[in-house]
């Protein structure tokens, strides 16, 4: 397995990590039984559970962008060493806004989620 898919794997590891804070966030605030009915009037998030829900959201949406690029890239034959570095960018990246946002620094989660889209970007610049 290449490097490239094995960041993958763990960018998915690190997503499902994710919505366990936000499940377990949710539920410190609303409680189980409301999370486990409908769902409907369910009172806002607030502090760190809302800001864990919105960075698992926002992973999901780049999870999805990143998985097309590594795969066309591996499909492609095209993984180098900037496909790689582009991956290393993204997931370390991820993984800093993912902290950063729950911890709820403003600035540097943008500044985080810039560095991966650096990553997305490197990945695309070798696939087009």
């Amino acid at each position: 397995m290449t490097p490239e898919l094995k960041l993958l794997i763990w960018s998915a590891v690190l997503t499902f990590v994710q919505m366990l804070v936000a499940v377990m966030g949710a539920q410190l605030q609303v409680g189980l039984p409301a999370l486990a009915g409908n769902r409907e009037n369910l009172p806002p998030l607030t502090g760190w559970a809302e800001r864990a829900r919105r960075a698992h959201l926002n992973m999901l949406e780049n999870l999805v962008l990143f998985a097309i690029l590594v795969l066309v890239a591996q499909v492609a034959g095209k993984t180098n060493s900037m496909t790689l570095l582009g991956c290393q960018l993204f997931f370390w990246a991820r993984v800093a806004q993912a902290l950063i946002h729950v911890a709820g620094i403003p600035w540097l989660r943008t500044l985080a989620w810039v560095v991966s889209v650096i990553g997305l970007l490197i990945l695309l610049l070798q696939v087009i």
